[in-house]
């Protein structure tokens, strides 16, 4: 029977829609079916957006917080992200502070506080850290050996190096060193060079120092943190000071 069914089927003619009439032309094409279907669906799946949406914000809390209402700002029509403050801690800070504690930071920053100190007795600081410089007075007997004074051969060295307050040899250092009359400006340079070289290590030194002296106060500065004293912050932490808080007096019994 089915095979009769199917015979019956392949012979059949192809129905084919009907066109449109003549005297409705004029309005335009009219809509099949497939064309009504699709506008349907379409019109179905906006409306259940549109309850579903109508339906979350009549369930919305009131007294809901999200970060981005006070993380970003209206400029131009258009929300955007608000700029950053400034950075609290470097990398290299968050780096030291995760791994070391305080002991070790504190046991660097000593060993580089006397590496400086060093540097400082080697090179002849005598105008560091805002002190006047120093003078070196001769004393004489009479007033004749003032007007006759020689510093260069009082000092008994070179009229090139007289003036210097580190590194100054005596005539007889440089004779035995056989550069007496080799003292050119060759060799001033190749001191002057080295000094430079070492000046710029010490300075490498301080800012080192003081790094470490940050990162120390700042691991000081959480582990205080963790009292449950009440506390108020006087001082945003920044890339060069630690937080600033204020603590509550409590009387020790």
């Amino acid at each position: 029977m089915s095979s009769f069914r199917k015979a019956l089927k392949s012979k059949q003619r192809d129905h084919k829609e009907r066109s449109q009439p003549g005297s409705r032309k004029h309005l335009g094409l009219l809509e099949k079916k497939k064309d009504y279907k699709l506008r349907a669906d379409d019109y179905h799946r906006k409306q259940k957006t549109l309850n579903a949406l109508r339906k979350k914000a009549m369930d919305k809390n009131p007294d809901e917080f999200y970060y981005k209402m006070i993380n970003t700002q209206l400029k131009d029509g258009v929300h955007v992200n608000k700029p950053k403050p400034e950075e609290e801690m470097t990398e290299e800070q968050k780096k030291v502070m995760r791994t070391q504690d305080i002991g070790y930071v504190e046991m660097k920053r000593v060993a580089e506080a006397k590496k400086i100190e060093r540097l400082k007795s080697e090179l002849h600081l005598l105008d560091a850290n805002g002190k006047k410089k120093n003078n070196h007075v001769f004393f004489v007997d009479t007033k004749k050996q003032v007007a006759d004074f020689d510093l260069v051969t009082h000092l008994n060295t070179v009229p090139e190096l007289v003036d210097r307050v580190y590194n100054r040899p005596t005539v007889d250092t440089l004779i035995n060193k056989k550069i007496l009359g080799a003292v050119t400006s060759r060799e001033l340079k190749s001191l002057a060079k080295q000094r430079k070289v070492r000046y710029e290590e010490l300075s490498q030194r301080i800012d080192r120092e003081k790094k470490m002296f940050v990162i120390s106060q700042k691991i000081q500065t959480r582990k205080d943190l963790q009292d449950k004293n009440k506390k108020v912050k006087v001082r945003k932490e920044t890339s060069s000071a630690p937080a600033i808080y204020k603590f509550e007096a409590r009387r020790k019994r």
